[in-house]
């Protein structure tokens, strides 16, 4: 791997599968992270998205990635197929239990007034099986790609084992990060959806 900081770090997962909870640990450990404030802390992530705008339009214009060697940003699993094929990346993918993923969701969504419908029993078994195909077809293709490492975590195992979690991530980025800190930016009581 090129020297970590040209690099750049993705935290990639699933919507609701604890991304954030991964950047705020990442921040919180002294990694500088791309993130705009643009979507404010709400009841279902309270502590933040650190999401970045441009991100959205990865498919249409990546360039904006050169920017972030030495940082990280969050970059929802599909999307990853946009990552230019000479950029060098550690990726942080977080894996949850896919029932508790669409339940998240699902509570999300019904909070917010709104219904999809992935809200019916067959709407829900088609999502979660796209969801399936998603994460396999995106492991793959990180398995393939040059210049690119890949760290797989548990989003119960994290929550659980906030200290082994965050010795992970300081073990794949290979540096010295504040652990303590990483482990504390944890909040279990978050936890709210699970089977």
């Amino acid at each position: 791997m090129p020297p970590l900081e040209e690099s750049l770090i993705i935290v990639s997962g699933l919507p609701r599968s604890g991304t954030s909870m991964v950047m705020q640990m990442l921040a919180a450990g002294g990694i500088p992270v791309l993130t705009d404030g643009r979507r404010q802390a709400d009841p279902d992530n309270p502590h933040g998205y650190l999401e970045y705008e441009p991100v959205k339009n990865i498919l249409r214009d990546p360039g904006f990635l050169r920017e972030g060697a030495g940082k990280a940003v969050k970059i929802v699993a599909p999307l990853l197929g946009a990552l230019p094929p000479d950029m060098p990346c550690r990726v942080i993918l977080m894996e949850r239990d896919l029932d508790e993923v669409l339940d998240s969701q699902q509570r999300m969504i019904a909070r917010r007034g709104a219904t999809t419908s992935a809200s019916a029993p067959e709407g829900r078994a088609l999502l979660r099986n796209d969801y399936v195909r998603t994460l396999t077809r995106m492991k793959s293709m990180l398995a393939g790609r040059p210049l690119t490492a890949l760290l797989v975590i548990d989003h119960a195992f994290a929550i659980a084992h906030p200290a082994d979690a965050a010795a992970k991530v300081n073990d794949f980025r290979g540096t010295s990060m504040d652990i303590a800190r990483m482990a504390a930016a944890v909040d279990p009581a978050l936890y709210r959806t699970r089977r």
